[in-house]
């Protein structure tokens, strides 16, 4: 068998062994020889259901078949390249490449008498068409997402952003699969020490098979070790064009409808396209109602475990008697209760998710209700606990980002058992822990606070709160020298119309 790195030989019966050899015992790869212009022997090479075979077909295989070629005097490569119908022909010269070509779904023509092969670009498989993404829904917006195809998703991007200076590098990784992936940004937009850093990360990479963008985002984030994500990870095309247009770069996937965005801060991860397509001041609202949601998701199972077991003075007497009533038939402590209860939420979670659409939601609403009132008779569990652990479930669903809601979900038991065995201080260490470890925190060398850790005033009109798009006239670049203004001043509605009023009246 020859060395991949091998270049091919002018003898066209040892480059046909040499191919054969390679994809024995491979019965998709087809091998087609046919006379070109009756007298040189050629073979196509390709991989069934890769190629287009009705292109291959006519604008190849037949036109060399029958074209006269002593009506010209053009070398016989020149005039087979010219012959065929085909945009995209590359000449090839080594067995990897010619390997690589046959792989990506493009058939190679070997000639007789010739150690150079032709790539035709006549890659067609099925893919799925264009849904709207299941993880990330909208009520206004667009309704297209991200698909397995990395031609289609790098196109619906360009269908956004119609400038020349999007940019989108190729690259391959994985010995075995030679995964497809393309580094997009916008010059002059995306510091060129970030596209740097991202190029760098991304080319130490050494493994044997990339099948899905999580591959990547473990390979080049800050600190493997965080429960946070550093790494955006989204399937929708507007989402990619809104931050690439911000300054941050894309990388996206042959393979997975997910696109990963770096660098990221903590509150990239809590906004939602919502936020954006809706008058800013429901936006705002919608984001506080948000954040508000999101901390009850984290603290209120540990406060109700420290205030019932160690501050009890805290709660009003006519409630404390009522939880005091309820929790009268629990055999165990409220550390305990809520654990089980947070494991069972857990498992109907998960299990809503893996199951098929068509009962997954069942199950986990009927779960919930018969497990939770069959507890609460059974005296297993309280009834101020089911409320407290249903509250917790419907918050964490208000978390935009299913990865960031991970995050909040796993920290959630650390605080309870902090709670059960120090009451509120241990929240208060448990919280004062993950605010340093956030201020800590690194996505591609940025802090992961900002704007608020370290604090820049004039990028906090799109965190505490979402200003109209007349005052967002700056991007929030990350080391504010590229590119910092992205439209014009004074595009306040009604700010031209005051002024022709002003000034007819003088």
């Amino acid at each position: 068998m020859p060395k991949p790195q091998e270049p091919l030989r002018k003898s066209f019966n040892e480059n046909v062994e040499a191919f054969q050899s390679i994809y024995y015992e491979c019965s998709d790869v087809i091998f087609r020889e046919f006379q070109i212009f009756g007298s040189v022997r050629g073979m196509i090479i390709y991989i069934e259901g890769l190629s287009d075979l009705e292109i291959l077909d006519e604008c190849v295989i037949y036109p060399l078949i029958q074209k006269d070629v002593e009506k010209f005097h053009l070398p016989k490569l020149e005039i087979i390249k010219n012959t065929i119908a085909v945009s995209g022909i590359k000449q090839v010269s080594l067995v990897s490449d010619c390997i690589e070509s046959i792989s990506n779904g493009c058939p190679i023509l070997l000639i007789e008498t010739e150690n150079i092969a032709l790539s035709l670009a006549l890659s067609k498989y099925e893919v799925r068409s264009i849904e709207e993404p299941q993880s990330e829904k909208v009520i206004r917006g667009p309704r297209e997402g991200f698909i397995e195809s990395l031609q289609v998703n790098t196109a619906m991007v360009r269908r956004i952003i119609k400038s020349a200076a999007l940019k989108m590098k190729p690259i391959n990784k994985g010995e075995y699969t030679k995964t497809e992936i393309v580094l997009a940004y916008i010059e002059g937009v995306a510091s060129p020490n970030l596209i740097e850093e991202l190029e760098e990360r991304l080319q130490r990479i050494e493994v044997g098979s990339v099948l899905e963008s999580g591959y990547i985002e473990e390979l080049i984030e800050d600190n493997p070790y965080s429960p946070f994500p550093q790494v955006l990870s989204t399937e929708r095309p507007d989402v990619v064009a809104a931050q690439l247009l911000e300054g941050r770069a894309a990388i996206l996937l042959d393979g997975t409808p997910f696109a990963l965005i770096a660098p990221v801060s903590f509150f990239s991860m809590l906004q939602a396209p919502d936020d954006y397509y809706e008058r800013y001041i429901f936006g705002t609202v919608i984001r506080w109602l948000r954040y508000v949601f999101i901390v009850i998701s984290l603290v209120l199972p540990s406060l109700f475990v420290a205030i019932t077991t160690f501050h009890q003075e805290m709660i009003p007497d006519p409630l404390l008697l009522s939880i005091a009533a309820a929790r009268e038939s629990v055999p165990y402590p409220a550390l305990v209760e809520v654990i089980l209860m947070e494991l069972m939420l857990e498992a109907l979670r998960e299990a809503g998710v893996r199951l098929p659409n068509q009962i997954g939601a069942a199950v986990s609403i009927v779960g919930a209700l018969v497990i939770g009132q069959a507890a609460v008779q059974a005296g297993l569990v309280s009834a101020p606990m089911v409320i407290v652990v249903s509250t917790t479930g419907i918050a964490s669903f208000l978390v935009p980002r299913y990865i960031i809601g991970y995050s909040i979900r796993f920290l959630r038991f650390p605080l309870v058992i902090l709670a059960g065995f120090l009451g509120l201080l241990g929240i208060m260490l448990g919280v004062l822990a993950i605010i340093i470890h956030l201020c800590t925190l690194r996505s591609f060398g940025e802090p992961y606070m900002q704007p608020l850790a370290p604090l820049k005033k004039h990028e906090l009109k799109d965190v505490l709160w979402r200003s109209p798009f007349w005052m967002m006239d700056t991007r929030p670049h990350f080391d504010g020298s590229t590119n910092v203004y992205r439209q014009a001043p004074g595009q306040k509605p009604g700010l031209a119309r005051n002024d022709e009023t002003q000034n007819g009246g003088k």
